[in-house]
């Protein structure tokens, strides 16, 4: 099954890179590219991590990294990473905004 980034998750991955490289250019390049392996490798084992809770009729997973989470929802032929968030960050409001 192949993985598909949102252009939200694109965007999410530019602003931890630029926030990142604030302090360190070559520590966001390395970090970046760790999300994007865990975001890649979904497709080995895709309902691996947990529906995310009080959500799960939206079928969005979340799979840590580090302290990002990786939400994402496995659709009929591909992988599509919704958002790359901080763990900290509210998330439910990002992802469910009508909630």
């Amino acid at each position: 099954m192949r993985v598909v980034l949102a252009d939200s998750a694109v965007a999410d991955l530019e602003s931890i890179g630029d926030h990142i490289a604030m302090d360190s250019p070559e520590r966001a390049l390395r970090f970046l590219q760790l999300l994007r392996v865990r975001c890649l490798q979904l497709s080995d084992m895709p309902r691996a991590f947990p529906l995310v809770p009080r959500y799960e009729n939206m079928a969005i997973r979340r799979r840590p990294a580090g302290d990002y989470l990786i939400f994402y929802r496995i659709e009929d032929d591909q992988i599509e990473v919704l958002h790359v968030l901080h763990g900290a960050r509210d998330y439910e409001a990002i992802l469910f905004p009508a909630s």
